[in-house]
């Protein structure tokens, strides 16, 4: 099991500021190791997760939704949407309705992708939790926010 203190070869003042920087260190763990993971697949973790969300949804949604319902309140995310319509992964969609207004939709393409993803995400961060922990650790964290 990993120690932050080792891992980065500190000390520190008391055990809130060790807590908040094993939060942040953990974070980019995590990071780097879906960066890792979703490389073969041509996309980002962020964008992956307008993917989810938009097979989540069911149907074609506003952009302003996908934004919204992002874990990382990107504010590229129109960007990361540009790329995963010019991979054939979404299509933007006009509403007839309101010009202003665009719905995106995931793609057979975006689908299969997803569905390729699933079988091979494999990999379990947090392995050395049970269930229970788990529950905590959520519990915990929303408290901090």
């Amino acid at each position: 099991m990993g120690d932050i203190s080792k891992d980065i070869n500190s000390t520190f003042k008391n055990n809130k500021v060790k807590a908040l920087l094993n939060i942040i260190y953990t974070a980019n763990w995590i990071s780097s190791k879906q960066n890792t993971f979703f490389k073969p697949f041509g996309i980002s973790p962020q964008q992956y997760n307008i993917l989810r969300i938009l097979r989540g949804a069911g149907k074609a949604i506003k952009v302003q939704t996908i934004k919204e319902r992002m874990l990382e309140r990107a504010p590229n995310a129109t960007r990361l949407m540009d790329k995963l319509c010019d991979k054939n992964l979404i299509n933007r969609l006009p509403c007839p309705e309101d010009r202003r207004v665009v719905h995106i939709e995931i793609t057979e393409q975006g689908l299969a992708l997803l569905n390729e993803i699933d079988k091979k995400f494999k990999e379990d961060l947090l392995a050395n939790l049970t269930l229970n922990e788990a529950e905590q650790l959520s519990n915990l964290l929303d408290k901090i926010r």
